[in-house]
């Protein structure tokens, strides 16, 4: 039974495969009908009584999925057998087309695939014209590309040809000019140009690069003449003459001249440094900020034109004395302003700097573990810096830490000597009796501002105190030797230590 099903199987394979790929000698019949003059052998089915068989049919597709496989080539058609004249055609060639007669109607499934297989062609035809479009509009974007580096590059090279434009000179008046931190030699010749200094950024930037000195250059503000040739400009800029506005301040200077009461000499002011930083030209044509012109301005109440950051405000508004007020918000080390501006614009710069600067250590993050705020913090720090080596800074702090938990006056000459023109190391019992806001012989707490610019060390010192009983300190001699000391029994016989080695002689 098995092997009837195969050859049945077989046979009706072959009759499909003729149905759908019609062999030539058929040309011509309808293939439905031609089908239908063979009949099926049902010999061998009807021996077992099996008259149905399974039923194939070939999956109908849609037209966008006709199968785009090519068609098999037709065979040439056999040529028919010679007749004679009037001998009519045989019935197999019945049908067939004949020379001069037009083709074949094509069977339905024929004219599916031919539109089919038309469509595909056409679409390809559109992705192909598409495609040479698409190459064309490439093509002309990438000449459009290279007509105009190749211009761009003729443009560059016609200007490497050409000489820079610079001025012939004479150079005329001084203007300032600001060099940032981190500029290059391009952006400083920018900055030339913009200032008029220069004719070109080019000319100033082919003469720099010959300059070594350029590497010197430092951040800040310089005084240099305008339409100055190129070379004269890169000279004036690395010579040490043009730097103006650069203020250097000294740790614990304060903002008022004090003399030495043994030698007279002065200890110059905030003031009279920047006012001698300010001036722009030399002899009698020098235009300076005056002493007396940062004096006024420094008393101002208007704080807000003057930089006072808003951690001080308040303490600065109620400072005792105006003059005094901005003592310690203008700190120690190396600082820039621009010249060009009055009193109020200097001071303000130079605060908003300052106050930067002490930001940078953490001040406004402090004051956890000692109970002080930020102004509080620089107050005290002023009085570590005027009362110890860097050394010993961090027990200064604590002593000052310790007297103040528990309501000891902290006494210490510095605040004594602040409000005196004269000042040395040992004060007077008269002296020290004088009520002020800022002698700490005669109150307790802090001075009611900062006494001197600190210094970042005495700052941070104040911020993180070495941890200590310590209540209690004296320096015994020349060299600095502090010694520190929670009983107020030794406190003594160090100062005892301390008068044996001169250093608490009174010059008055």
């Amino acid at each position: 039974m098995t092997d009837r099903w195969a050859r049945a199987e077989e046979r009706y394979r072959a009759r499909e495969a003729d149905r759908r790929y019609p062999r030539r000698d058929d040309w011509g019949l309808d293939a439905r009908t031609a089908r239908e003059d063979v009949a099926p052998d049902r010999g061998e089915w009807d021996e077992d009584g099996t008259d149905v068989i399974p039923r194939y049919e070939d999956e109908v597709y849609d037209n966008q999925a006709v199968d785009d496989r090519p068609a098999p080539e037709p065979e040439p058609e056999p040529a028919p057998p010679p007749r004679r004249v009037g001998q009519r055609a045989a019935p197999a060639e019945r049908g067939r087309p004949r020379a001069g007669a037009g083709p074949a109607k094509p069977s339905g499934r024929n004219r599916q695939s031919g539109r089919a297989k038309s469509r595909i062609a056409s679409r390809k035809a559109a992705e192909r014209k598409k495609r040479r479009r698409n190459m064309w509009v490439i093509a002309a974007v990438f000449v459009v590309l290279v007509v105009s580096a190749a211009g761009f590059a003729g443009y560059k090279l016609m200007g490497s040809l050409a000489p820079a434009e610079d001025f012939a000179g004479p150079p005329g008046e001084l203007v300032v000019v600001q060099v940032h931190s981190g500029d290059t030699a391009i952006q400083i010749a920018d900055t030339m140009k913009d200032k008029g200094v220069v004719a070109s950024s080019e000319a100033f930037y082919e003469a720099a690069v010959r300059n070594s000195n350029m590497n010197s250059v430092q951040p800040g503000f310089y005084a240099v003449q305008k339409n100055s040739p190129a070379a004269h400009a890169v000279t004036s800029l690395v010579s040490k003459s043009s730097r103006v506005g650069n203020v250097v301040i000294s740790e614990g200077r304060q903002l008022h001249t004090r003399r030495d009461v043994h030698t007279g000499a002065p200890t110059e002011g905030i003031y009279t440094k920047i006012a001698a930083a300010s001036c722009l030209g030399a002899g009698s044509a020098a235009k300076c900020v005056t002493y007396e012109q940062l004096d006024a301005a420094g008393a101002s109440a208007d704080l807000a034109a003057l930089g006072v950051p808003d951690w001080a405000k308040a303490a600065v508004a109620a400072a005792p004395d105006r003059r005094r007020q901005l003592d310690g918000l203008i700190s120690a080390g190396t600082l820039d302003f621009d010249p060009t501006g009055g009193a109020v614009q200097i001071l303000r710069q130079l605060i908003t700097a300052s106050a930067t600067l002490y930001e940078s250590t953490g001040l406004l993050r402090s004051g956890a573990e000692t109970q002080l705020n930020p102004y509080q913090t620089l107050i005290a720090a002023s009085l570590v810096e005027r009362e110890a080596l860097a050394p010993d800074m961090p027990k200064v702090a604590r002593v000052i830490v310790n007297r103040l938990r528990i309501d000891q006056p902290l006494q210490f000459d510095s605040t004594v000597n602040y409000s005196l023109e004269e000042t040395e190391v040992a004060t007077t019992d008269a002296d020290r009796n004088t009520v002020t806001p800022w002698n700490t012989y005669a109150m307790s707490g802090l001075p009611a501002n900062p006494i001197s610019a600190p210094s970042l060390k005495a700052l941070q010192a104040m911020e993180n105190p070495e941890p200590g009983k310590w209540l209690y300190f004296v320096t015994i001699d020349k060299k600095g030797t502090t010694l520190f000391t929670e009983s107020y029994s030794e406190h003594l016989r160090n100062i005892v230590k301390a008068e044996q080695s001169g250093i608490l002689d009174s010059g008055r």
